[in-house]
C-alpha cells in the first residue's frame, strides 16, 4: 500500500537498485548496481579547483568575538594553506611525527588541516572533551602516546592549560592561536607560515589516494583509544558516495550551518569534506544541543538558511520548540532546505512528525528525511538512504562501490563491508586491524541490519542494533538491546535522557536509567530550583509517573523479550574517566554495567531495595 501524504519538496537524489547473492551457509552479499563515479586522488585537489573556479565564493565561515561572521573565500583559504604547509615541512613533522588538535572547530582548525593534508602529513582532531571534560586526562595521554606528535594546536593555551601540563611533553611543539601557558614555549598560530617553493610543490605531489589524512580516534567496549586510519583515497571515494545520492550538490553547492565536532567522522568527513568537494559554504556553529549552546545555534539560523541540514536526533528534538515559537526562524529555516539527515542514534517518531509537520506548515510540502548508517572505519558513509520514507529507521541500501556482507549471527544478520572508503586499519595497533576483518578482507562493522521488506532488498534495511549489546535471559531467550533501548526512551520521553538495559543470565530485564531530572523536577510542584538530583528523582510524583509509564510499557510489550520489569533512577551521571560515556555524549551500556555492577545486583535483590521501581508502583 503506498503512502499518502503532502507533497514533496522536488530534490535530486540518486536511486539505487540492488543486487542481492545468496550463499549456501546463508551468507548474503548485497550491492549496489550503479558504479562509482570517478574522484580525485587527494582531498586538497577540490580546494585548488574551487579556488580557481570560485575564488571569492565563500568556503569558511565563524562569528568573531562581537558577533560578526569572519569568512574566508576559496582563494584566500589556498593562500593560507599553502602558506602554512610550507611552515609544516620545515619542522619534519611525518606520520610518524603527525599534527593533534586539541580544540574544537574553527577557521583556524580547518586551515592547520588543510595545510597538513597538503604537505602529506597527517593530523588528528581530538575531541575537546578529553581536555576539557576529563579529571585525569587517561585517554588525552593515552592518545598522544599513541600518536607521537611533533605539534600539537590548542586555540586557547589558558583555557586548555591543565590538559596540555598533563599530557605533553617539553619536546612536541605547541601552537596557540591565544593566551600562550606562561609555563611553557609556544608559537602562535599567525606565526605559522613560511615561504611557498619548489618542496612544497614537490611535497603536494607526493600526496596520493594511499597517503593517511587523518587519524581519527573511536573508543571500543575496552575503552582503549583506537586511530582509525584515514586515507585520501578513502575519503574521496566516500565524497562520491555522497554525491551519488545527493546527486544536487554537484549543481548546487551545498550551504550547511554545522554545530557537529570535527574530531568525529560525521561533522569531519561526512560534512565538512561534502562542502568542500563540491564547493559550498560551510558556517561553523558554536552551539549545540544543550540549553546554553542552542541559543547559538538558533541564532545562526536566523541569518543562514542551509540547503541541507545535519543534526543527531538530540539536536533536532531540542530545536523544535524553538521552530514551533519562531515565525522568522522557522521560515528561514526551511526557505531553501532540500534534506533533513539524521545519524549517530536513533530517531523517535514524535520527533519527525514534528519536523515534517512543521515543514508542511510554514513551506506547504515536505522535506525529506534521510539516515545512513557507517562508521569511523568506513569515511563514514557505506549504507545510505535516498527514498522517501514516512517513519524513522530505514538506512537504505549499500552505496555504490560498497560491498555488504550480511552474516547470520542467531536471528540477526551482522553487517560486513568492504570498498575504497574502509580504512586499512588501525594506526600502530595491529592486533585491533586484524580482529576488525574477517578472512575475505570485510570490515567487520559490529552492527546488525534486517531488510525492511525481506521481498524487495531496494526498499532499504533498519538498523537492528549494536551485536556486543545484546544478551540472552536466563531463559536462553535473546534481548535485541538497541530497539528495546530506543522504544524505552521514546515511551518515558521528555523523563529520560538514556537508559542502559540489564538482564544478561537473569529471569527479567531490567534498566538503569539516567533522567532528565528539569523534567523530572517538573513534575513536583514546589520543589526548589537548587534541588539536588537525588532529591529530585527520590520525589513521590516522580516515581509514581515511573512506575506508570513502567507498567504501560509492560502491558504493550508481548513477550519477556521486550518487557522491562524494573528500573532504577541515577542521580550520578555517565562517567567519561570510567568509559561510561564518550565524548559525543553516548552511553556505552557494558561499561555502565561493569562499573555499576552493584547497583544491578540492587535492581535484581529480592525483595527489591526501596529505590528500586518496579510494575507494582504504577498502583
Amino acid at each position: 500500500m503506498n503512502w499518502i501524504a503532502p507533497p514533496l519538496r522536488p530534490v535530486d537524489l540518486g536511486r539505487f537498485d540492488v543486487v542481492v547473492e545468496r550463499r549456501r551457509d546463508g551468507v548474503l552479499l548485497m550491492r549496489s548496481t550503479a558504479e562509482l563515479g570517478p574522484y580525485p586522488d587527494k582531498l586538497t585537489q577540490p580546494l585548488e579547483h574551487w579556488a580557481r573556479v570560485a575564488p571569492e565564493r565563500v568556503f569558511l565561515a565563524q562569528r568573531d568575538a562581537g558577533g560578526a561572521w569572519r569568512t574566508l573565500d576559496y582563494a584566500q583559504t589556498l593562500q593560507h594553506v599553502r602558506a602554512m604547509a610550507a611552515a609544516l615541512l620545515q619542522r619534519g613533522l611525518s606520520p610518524e611525527r603527525p599534527i593533534a588538535v586539541l580544540s574544537g572547530n574553527s577557521i583556524d582548525h580547518a586551515l592547520l588541516a588543510l595545510a597538513a593534508m597538503y604537505a602529506g602529513i597527517p593530523y588528528a582532531p581530538v575531541s575537546p572533551a578529553y581536555s576539557l571534560m576529563s579529571s585525569d586526562f587517561g585517554k588525552l595521554r593515552a592518545i598522544i602516546g599513541l600518536l607521537t606528535p611533533g605539534l600539537v594546536f590548542a586555540a586557547d593555551g589558558a583555557l586548555f592549560g591543565r590538559a596540555i601540563d598533563a599530557a605533553l611533553g617539553p619536546a612536541i611543539e605547541l601552537v596557540v592561536g591565544r593566551n600562550p601557558p606562561p609555563q611553557r614555549k609556544a608559537t602562535l598560530f599567525d606565526a605559522l607560515t613560511g615561504a611557498i617553493d619548489d618542496r612544497i610543490e614537490r611535497a603536494h605531489a607526493g600526496v596520493g589516494p594511499h597517503s593517511i589524512a587523518k587519524f581519527l580516534f573511536t573508543s571500543g567496549s575496552t575503552g582503549e583509544p583506537k586511530a582509525v586510519i584515514n586515507t585520501h583515497g578513502m575519503l574521496c571515494s566516500n565524497q562520491a558516495m555522497t554525491a551519488a545520492g545527493f546527486r544536487f550538490v554537484r549543481r548546487e553547492p551545498p550551504v550547511i550551518v554545522d554545530w557537529l565536532p570535527w574530531s568525529h567522522t560525521f561533522g569531519g568527513n561526512h560534512n565538512f569534506n561534502m562542502v568542500l568537494t563540491y564547493g559550498g559554504t560551510l558556517y561553523i556553529d558554536e552551539g549545540n544541543p544543550t540549553p546554553a549552546g542552542l541559543a547559538k545555534t538558533v541564532a545562526n539560523l536566523r541569518e543562514i538558511a542551509p540547503t541541507i541540514y545535519f543534526n543527531v536526533p538530540r539536536g533536532y528534538e531540542a530545536l523544535i520548540p524553538h521552530l514551533r515559537a519562531e515565525n522568522d526562524l522557522r521560515k528561514n529555516f526551511f526557505s531553501r532546505l532540500k534534506v533533513l539527515f539524521y545519524a549517530g542514534a536513533a530517531l523517535s517518531q514524535p520527533v519527525w512528525d514534528a519536523l515534517v509537520e512543521l515543514s508542511i506548515e510554514t513551506t506547504g510540502e515536505r522535506i525529506i528525511f534521510l539516515s545512513s548508517l557507517g562508521s569511523t572505519e568506513t569515511s563514514p558513509l557505506a549504507i545510505g538512504g535516498t527514498r522517501d520514507f514516512p517513519r524513522p529507521g530505514n538506512i537504505g541500501v549499500p552505496s555504490p562501490g560498497v560491498e555488504l556482507k550480511l552474516v547470520p549471527q542467531d536471528d540477526k544478520l551482522e553487517a560486513r563491508l568492504r570498498g575504497p572508503n574502509i580504512t586499512p586499519g588501525y594506526w600502530r595497533q595491529d592486533h585491533l586491524t586484524r580482529q576488525a576483518f574477517d578472512e575475505e578482507g570485510f570490515y567487520k562493522l559490529g552492527d546488525s541490519v534486517k531488510f525492511a521488506d525481506v521481498g524487495d532488498p531496494a526498499q532499504g534495511l533498519i538498523f537492528d542494533g549494536r551485536l556486543a549489546e545484546d544478551f540472552k535471559l536466563a531463559t536462553g531467550t535473546w534481548v535485541n538491546v538497541g530497539p528495546l533501548r530506543a522504544r524505552f526512551i521514546e515511551h518515558f520521553a521528555p523523563l529520560v535522557r538514556d537508559v542502559v538495559i540489564a538482564g544478561a543470565d537473569r529471569d527479567e530485564i531490567a534498566a538503569l536509567v539516567f533522567p532528565d531530572v528539569e523534567a523530572c523536577a517538573r513534575l513536583c510542584a514546589g520543589t526548589s530550583g537548587e534541588a539536588k538530583p537525588a532529591e529530585v528523582l527520590a520525589q513521590p510524583p516522580v516515581r509514581r509517573r515511573f512506575g506508570e509509564l513502567l507498567a504501560k510499557l509492560a502491558a504493550s510489550s508481548p513477550g519477556s523479550s521486550t518487557r522491562v520489569c524494573r528500573l532504577l533512577l541515577l542521580a550520578e551521571p555517565p562517567s567519561m574517566d570510567v568509559g561510561e560515556m564518550t565524548d559525543k555524549g553516548s552511553i556505552n551500556q557494558r561499561a555502565v554495567l561493569r562499573h555499576r555492577s552493584a547497583l544491578v545486583e540492587a535492581l535484581y535483590t529480592q525483595p527489591p531495595p526501596k529505590e528500586v521501581i518496579t510494575l507494582d508502583h504504577a498502583t
